[in-house]
């Protein structure tokens, strides 16, 4: 107000006014503040803030609501604003013809389709929401106000306790919860060791091939780089590994990623000879280890060589990617450095999430959410690959007794991310093999069949194979 002339405060201040009405500060529907209020604040009179209000009134921008007060009612005219807009959504042709870029999975999501295909989703539709309220209240009830402040940056005690009761009776695994660090899933994960091993002078992890495109993603962003080790039927390549000259290698035993296959005892035991011989680190993603269909858990590799391996899991894939929480086990010289790299990223997760989690492994809701989840993977993976034999009859199905995908190959005269383009402009949404691959492949598509309907899985497959036969 020291900038009002002395004689026409109201009308200063009823311009002022109108220019917030009319830029947005003072929204239609708004409640101005109580004239005497104002004043106070204002260090004027109660009249110059009436009067203000009563030139308002006149010009039909604000109205008395009794005892609701004087209510924001109308804007000035004005020319619309300009408002930010998205980017366009790429056509469907253009997101598969040139290599995948860091951006891929975004501009894929972003993309219509009337059926996903997409691999790594679980069943969204399933989420255990009541059970989810019931344990956010029962935590809520029993909280510490002093819960709500900062807290250890390697997570709630409570979801480390809980974890490691978990690895033990679901992988194997003897944990002391104190070596638990929580992080924002497996690709946080990726980040913070990614960090810990270039700052320990690492400058290569070896990767699987075909392996995922994310992983290797998020090891490159940290400078690191990906040698490829082939896949066959019993895992990676050791004597391939040992070629690559790398002392840190990424898998994902339990169901290799896009594959399907489990590493082998045989190779187990050469891995575990490799990591001794080099002192070499093991980077095992669990991802989704937990749905197994037609044969019996293996072993993780961390309960067998703890001090060379380490541990990574969520539940990303068992309940739903946007908790953003995931569980990493160190060796004990990396054990430091990534609690201290997980400080500095972000002090921790958010508790309150964690906390709801640890109270859902504990009530043993998650086993039987599990429990369910495992029921209905299992008739969708059917109804997939009953629709494949049908629709696509010569294709080579991968990966069939666990996890959330399968993987097909085929011999056809045109390139895999061909097929994923046409798919898109026919609705389908499908990821191409070779965006998985390093080195060349037979061409391929990797299908996830956890969150389509049994319906939209035979639909999509259909489609597939009639786009199969117009483009040979």
């Amino acid at each position: 107000m020291d900038d009002a002339p002395a004689g026409g405060r109201a009308d200063w201040l009823a311009r002022h006014l109108r220019s917030a009405i009319a830029d947005g500060r003072l929204p239609v529907g708004s409640r101005l503040p109580a004239t005497r209020v104002l004043a106070g604040e204002l260090r004027v009179s109660r009249g110059v803030v009436t009067e203000a209000y009563q030139r308002l009134g006149e010009d039909g921008h604000v109205a008395g609501r009794g005892r609701n007060g004087t209510v924001v009612v109308a804007a000035p005219a004005k020319a619309p604003p300009t408002v930010p807009t998205d980017p366009p959504v790429p056509l469907p042709g253009a997101l598969f013809d040139a290599p995948p870029g860091t951006d891929i999975f975004d501009a894929l999501r972003a993309a219509p389709a009337r059926i996903d295909l997409s691999p790594g989703v679980p069943d969204l539709a399933a989420f255990p929401r009541a059970a989810w309220l019931r344990a956010e209240r029962a935590v809520l009830r029993e909280l510490s106000a002093s819960a709500f402040g900062y807290g250890d940056p390697r997570g709630a005690p409570a979801l480390r306790m809980a974890v490691a009761d978990w690895l033990a009776r679901n992988r194997g695994i003897r944990a002391d919860p104190g070596h638990v660090v929580i992080a924002a899933g497996t690709a946080q994960t990726l980040s913070l060791l990614g960090q810990v091993l270039h700052g320990d002078g690492i400058r290569a992890v070896a990767v699987e091939d075909p392996g995922s495109l994310g992983a290797r993603q998020h090891l490159r962003n940290c400078g690191l780089g990906t040698p490829p080790v082939p896949v066959d039927a019993e895992g990676i390549r050791v004597d391939e590994l040992r070629a690559t000259d790398a002392s840190a290698v990424l898998l994902t035993p339990a169901h290799q990623f896009p594959t399907g296959v489990v590493l082998g005892g045989e190779r187990r035991r050469d891995l575990m000879s490799w990591a001794a011989e080099r002192d070499g680190l093991i980077i095992e993603d669990d991802y989704d280890a937990e749905h197994r269909y037609d044969r019996a858990p293996v072993p993780a590799l961390r309960s067998l060589l703890a001090e060379h391996v380490c541990y990574a899991g969520s539940v990303s894939k068992l309940l739903a990617p946007a908790l953003r929480i995931g569980w990493v086990l160190a060796p004990p010289r990396y054990r430091d450095a990534l609690v201290a790299a997980k400080r500095f990223a972000d002090l921790g997760n958010a508790v309150l999430p964690q906390l709801v989690l640890a109270q859902l492994m504990e009530s043993g809701a998650l086993e039987r959410q599990l429990r369910l989840l495992r029921g209905r993977h299992r008739r969708r993976r059917d109804a997939m690959i009953a629709a494949v034999g049908t629709h696509l009859p010569h294709a080579v199905v991968h990966g069939a007794a666990a996890g959330l995908h399968l993987t097909i190959t085929f011999d056809a005269g045109f390139r895999d991310t061909d097929l994923a383009a046409a798919a898109l402009a026919r609705g389908v949404k499908v990821q191409p093999l070779s965006w998985h691959s390093q080195r060349p492949h037979r061409p391929g598509l990797v299908l996830g069949y956890a969150a389509p309907t049994a319906t939209d899985i035979a639909e999509g497959m259909a489609t597939l194979g009639e786009t199969v036969r117009h483009l040979s």
